[in-house]
């Protein structure tokens, strides 16, 4: 795999990322690291984590997944000069106390979670620092409309660059990046690195797959413009996209209980739990195999060669999944499908947005 500049950074990265949330709930340590060690080994150098991981998020895993992460640098020496290493600093509470208490986010609070996961991970710098989701009152994580009455915001963007601009200053981090973000936040971080002479956004990691393409509505033309790169996660829409849950359903009595949405009752709730999103996936799953591939594979190819994207994010429980995802790059998906594929996003629009 070509490696790919994220952003006016310089950081070059494989256009596959691996995604760690699910270590320490899901999958256990021994587990996280064989995932890990692979992914290097089959030339994967970038990987992605948050302060808030794993997930579905409890208080008594909040930091694991930086732990193990940081304990498989530690088994491993030599590994963290291979990689790219991303981690993100949550935004106002949600509900996590243990995350984060009130309403906003304070930039001493950026500064003590960024040291609390360079500890975690057992690591001297982080290569890109991430705001996870907006500060200030957006619509995100399903919600579909902004809502100016909600809003809370405690720190401005000009702050909470400045204090990204600190933990650059004294070599806690390389670049900075933000996620789940909207076209006015992107433009607006830019603006105001290139006006104040701050550190300049480098990516924007936002939900991006068959079911979920509201990115294309005009965030995709402001990143392309300012130079900044698309980082997707969830290109298998929480595995609704694999076609695991086609017969099951997401919440009857064959649904497979070790995959998140079966697992989780949370998950179900957000906006992959809709039905409206599993009937989308069914219609796009139903096309990969009168295409003759599994549906693993047209989702990943279909985000893997889509021009918006720099690095996908693939968050795998287990080997073979890894493995799966992996073989999935360098899949032409021919002009007929993508034409099938455009045609029904004409009809269902973005269910899981």
């Amino acid at each position: 795999m070509q490696k790919i500049q994220l952003g006016q950074s310089s950081l070059q990265v494989t256009p596959i990322c691996l995604g760690t949330m699910t270590f320490g709930e899901q999958v256990d340590e021994p587990t996280s690291h064989t995932i890990l060690s692979r992914a290097v080994e089959r030339g994967v150098n970038f990987i992605d984590t948050a302060e808030m991981y794993s997930t579905p998020v409890r208080a008594e895993t909040y930091g694991a997944t930086e732990k193990i992460i940081g304990n498989w640098f530690q088994k491993h020496p030599g590994m963290r000069d291979k990689v790219v290493l991303a981690s993100k600093v949550a935004g106002p509470s949600r509900g996590m106390p243990w995350v984060r208490k009130g309403e906003g986010m304070t930039s001493q609070e950026i500064v003590e979670s960024c040291d609390n996961s360079l500890k975690r991970l057992k690591t001297d710098v982080i290569d890109l620092y991430q705001i996870h989701w907006p500060e200030r009152n957006v619509p995100m994580f399903g919600t579909m409309y902004y809502d100016p009455t909600k809003e809370r915001t405690r720190t401005s963007l000009h702050e909470q660059l400045e204090t990204l601009a600190g933990l650059v200053k004294q070599g806690k981090i390389r670049y900075v990046g933000v996620s789940n973000e909207t076209p006015y936040g992107v433009h607006e971080f830019v603006r105001l690195s290139e006006q104040h002479n701050l550190p300049r956004i480098a990516t924007v990691q936002n939900v991006y797959c068959l079911i979920s393409r509201a990115l294309e509505n005009g965030l995709d033309e402001t990143m392309h413009r300012l130079g900044v790169s698309l980082l997707a996660y969830s290109p298998l829409a929480f595995g609704l996209l694999t076609g695991k849950y086609d017969e099951s359903g997401t919440d009857g009595p064959d649904t497979p209980r070790d995959a998140r949405i079966g697992k989780f009752e949370s998950v179900r709730k957000q906006r992959w739990g809709r039905p409206e999103s599993l009937a989308a996936a069914r219609r796009y799953n139903a096309l990969a195999r009168a295409y003759g591939m599994t549906p693993t594979r047209m989702a990943l190819a279909w985000c893997y060669t889509k021009w918006q994207v720099a690095s996908t994010i693939i968050g795998v429980r287990t080997l073979a999944q890894l493995e799966e995802d992996l073989d999935a790059w360098g899949t032409t998906l021919p002009p007929e499908l993508l034409a099938e594929i455009d045609k029904v996003r004409w009809e269902i629009r973005d269910p899981a947005m």
